[in-house]
């Protein structure tokens, strides 16, 4: 463990080491604790469990090997979709042009519309968070996939930290490196599992779900380890997860995607219980158990995207989902 002459609180009650460092933590026994720029080339060995921190292609990997074995198929089956999809490139222009552009043409309008939450959430939302907390922000970036979020933060003058479960050089952390070449240096870029994040406590002013709330397999759960890694004044943002006004709205949709990658792919892509959207009912559970309060902001996607729900109901057709952005906070206990 840490001892105080190794370890500082700030007044902010952030946890520091004296370089002002983000501190990680072991995800073996999650007890031990060291200074990011403690990690070497080779690594960090944890002196209690021997648990090693990686550092591989710009990464450092912090999934135990018992959890890589139980993301393999989820991996597997996530990256075939992709894949298909379309998503990736070898072109390093490809990732500095995200979200305002999908220089491969195969996703246009899905990108298209990631840039209008993104617009809204640097132009409505952060400036307000920013002098509200005033400075650079230590923010996590979680769901960061190939880390166009860190990147654009890290051009405003905030320290980003992305995290996500893959490493892969096209559509997840294995492509950091182009933006680490445009910055001329390099933000942390970490493989991890949103339940077990590997940084010490009271660090984080922000966390922000990038299209990856959803992913989660208990809201609770994550939402907790989120809340242990952050300052008390945090903000927590979700972009991009699907919110449904009930529950079995919710449900259909799974159930529909589901049974469209079976037909498609030959597997259901359920091996990993992912939440998959949110309800209302969810949130405000969330808001209950967890002290938490939410405030919804309604980015305007255009009359198409507005006109969904009239068309539904003229249809008969399952109720579509709202992309709201949620902006929540820890209430005083």
């Amino acid at each position: 463990m840490s001892t105080p002459s190794q370890l500082q609180v700030s007044n902010s009650g952030q946890a520091r080491d004296g370089k002002g460092d983000l501190l990680l933590r072991c995800p073996g026994c999650r007890c031990e604790t060291a200074p990011l720029s403690s990690v070497k080339a080779e690594g960090w060995r944890c002196p209690s469990c021997g648990f090693h921190l990686a550092r591989r292609n710009a990464m450092l990997h912090a999934l135990p090997a018992g959890r890589r074995t139980y993301y393999a198929n989820f991996a597997e089956e996530y990256l075939t979709i992709r894949r298909d999809e379309g998503r990736g490139s070898e072109d390093p222009a490809y990732y500095l042009a995200l979200p305002y552009q999908d220089t491969t043409g195969r996703l246009t309008a899905q990108w298209a519309m990631r840039a209008k939450t993104y617009r809204y959430f640097e132009r409505k939302i952060l400036p307000d968070i920013e002098r509200e907390l005033s400075g650079a922000l230590n923010v996590l970036d979680l769901g960061a996939g190939p880390g166009w979020l860190s990147y654009r933060l890290a051009l405003r003058g905030h320290r980003p930290a992305a995290v996500d479960l893959l490493d892969d050089p096209l559509d997840g952390l294995g492509a950091v490196h182009h933006y680490h070449a445009a910055l001329g240096r390099e933000f942390p870029a970490i493989q991890a599992e949103f339940d077990n994040l590997p940084f010490a406590d009271s660090q984080f002013d922000l966390a922000i779900f990038n299209a990856s709330f959803h992913y989660a397999t208990d809201y609770r759960q994550t939402l907790q380890e989120v809340r242990r890694c952050s300052r008390w004044a945090a903000r927590i943002i979700i972009l991009d997860t699907p919110i449904y006004e009930r529950y079995e709205h919710g449900e259909r949709m799974r159930e529909e995607r589901h049974r469209q990658y079976e037909s498609h792919y030959g597997f259901r892509s359920d091996s990993v219980p992912s939440m998959e959207y949110l309800d209302q009912v969810m949130m405000r559970e969330l808001s209950k158990d967890l002290n938490l309060r939410w405030t919804v902001y309604r980015p305007w996607y255009g009359m198409r995207w507005h006109l969904r729900p009239l068309k539904s109901r003229l249809t008969g057709s399952r109720p579509p989902s709202r992309f709201w952005i949620l902006v929540g906070n820890w209430k005083k206990a």
